[in-house]
């Protein structure tokens, strides 16, 4: 008798559990995602760029928007270079 009220007891836990986080979750996926900033801000972004020329490489980290225009280096634009991941 008591390890069937054990077992109910537990699965009336796992019960609560599963449902708060199935909860969460969609709750989660519901918030809309944050306003851009206002132009002319600054952003965090993590692009690398490398010289076709002299092969000399540049890490852009802020940016005033997420896909800068590639920086010219040796009077050419430089190339966009694939993260390793």
């Amino acid at each position: 008798m008591l390890g069937t009220i054990l077992w109910f007891l537990g699965g009336l836990v796992i019960l609560v559990v599963t449902w708060r986080v199935g909860i969460g979750m969609l709750r989660s996926m519901t918030t809309p995602p944050p306003p851009p900033p206002p132009a002319g801000e600054m952003r965090r972004i993590n692009v690398r760029y490398r010289c076709t020329v002299c092969g000399v490489e540049l890490r852009m980290v802020m940016a005033p928007d997420e896909d800068p225009p590639p920086p010219k280096h040796c009077l050419e634009e430089m190339d966009l270079v694939a993260p390793i991941d």
